[in-house]
């Protein structure tokens, strides 16, 4: 059989009800004991004097909604569709080109003023034979930093020469350009302005290139650079 579950305040009212029908059994037991006569009266007296209140039951309250609980690894609503702004891209700058640069003056008969890779002119081209500005010049211009310096070697011994033509040669003077590499030997030797013996002026050649040596010129990296070094050869017998 199943037990029957009381609130608390049903379980407290009915032991009040015990409690007051226990006090009334004792006294109708005390009365009739020693006044059997008035028994009558006191249960009425008792009996109308007792009042017992039952509480009602109250209602059961209707059981709370539980507040759902929003998932925080849940996806947000979608938002309204982004409409792009129209955007207008900026005229381009016109870049003007700087005007030809006018012709240079000549004195020549030819109908361009001699700007070529080669020629024989001043030597301000590519190459030339020219004074020597340019880079590939024969001339002594303005490229080297330091020229070359003799650093050894000399021709001053008259039996370098042959006796039978001193005479020819005494008193004279022959010039000789050398011809020096990066390393400082020569390479080269020409004569540039002879003297009245021709053989003299080819053995003063063939004495330099054997017997000089040289600290070649120097460009203005400080690197070695093939260059030219004269040499005046003058004769007292």
């Amino acid at each position: 059989m199943p037990a029957i579950s009381l609130s608390p305040r049903l379980r407290k009212a009915l032991i009040a009800v015990a409690v007051a029908l226990l006090h009334v059994l004792a006294v109708l037991f005390l009365a009739r004991a020693f006044a059997p006569g008035i028994l009558p009266e006191i249960v009425e007296d008792t009996l109308s004097a007792v009042a017992f209140e039952v509480p009602a039951e109250q209602p059961t309250p209707p059981p709370v909604e539980a507040t759902p609980v929003p998932d925080e690894g849940a996806s947000g609503e979608q938002g309204a569709r982004a409409t792009p702004r129209e955007v207008t891209a900026p005229e381009p700058k016109v870049r003007r080109e700087a005007p030809p640069a006018p012709r240079a003056s000549s004195t020549g008969t030819a109908t361009r003023s001699g700007g070529a890779e080669t020629g024989s002119g001043t030597g301000a081209g590519g190459s030339g034979a020219g004074t020597g500005n340019g880079r590939g010049g024969d001339g002594r211009g303005g490229y080297f930093v330091t020229k070359p310096v003799k650093i050894a070697g000399d021709i001053t011994s008259a039996r370098d020469y042959p006796r039978e033509t001193r005479d020819l040669r005494n008193g004279q003077s022959v010039a000789i350009d050398i011809r020096v590499g990066v390393d400082g030997m020569p390479t080269g030797c020409r004569v540039v302005r002879p003297s009245p013996d021709p053989q003299a002026d080819r053995i003063t050649c063939d004495l330099a290139m054997q017997r000089f040596r040289f600290k070649p010129a120097m460009d203005p990296d400080g690197n070695p650079v093939v260059s030219t070094f004269r040499w005046y050869q003058r004769w007292f017998e």
